[in-house]
């Protein structure tokens, strides 16, 4: 499979394996609220969607967005991977969820008022936000590098 597409594919597959695992960790206590819930909360409090849809379908909505952004996101991935050959899909994904965390979620989520900011979140909230986006980007990253791993050796 091509790069680009792989990668997408990577993140999509991803973006459903985050969700999967923000909502069994909120049903399980694991988890405190998720950074999705923040989302869903912030598209209603811009929408009031929860009054027209219902809190589903605002779930729905922010879950087409997530899938969206894991897409987009993932395509860096091919990129970053000819600038650092040597890193393993591992190291490459913890880097870049860890910056997909700092930026998105530690900058620009709460400046557009969908978190509360980290500081003010703690560590605990913080911590979860960081790991989910490491296991996003490597899981993105590892699904990625098979889907052409099998191109590669057809």
């Amino acid at each position: 499979m091509q790069k680009n597409t792989a990668a997408i594919v990577g993140g999509l597959i991803a973006g459903l394996l985050t969700t999967a695992v923000m909502q069994a960790g909120r049903r399980t206590g694991v988890l405190t609220k998720t950074l999705d819930r923040d989302a869903v909360d912030w598209i209603d409090r811009h929408t009031d969607s929860r009054a027209v849809i219902g809190d589903t379908g605002t779930s729905a909505v922010e879950f087409v967005n997530h899938l969206g952004a894991s897409a987009a996101f993932a395509l860096a991935l091919p990129k970053l991977k000819e600038l650092a050959p040597t890193l393993s899909p591992v190291a490459l994904g913890t880097l870049y969820g860890t910056a997909l965390y700092a930026i998105n979620i530690g900058c620009i989520a709460p400046l557009l008022g969908i978190t509360e900011g980290e500081v003010e979140a703690g560590p605990r909230k913080a911590g979860e936000r960081w790991a989910i986006h490491v296991l996003q980007a490597v899981a993105t990253a590892v699904i990625a590098e098979r889907l052409t791993q099998d191109v590669d050796n057809d």
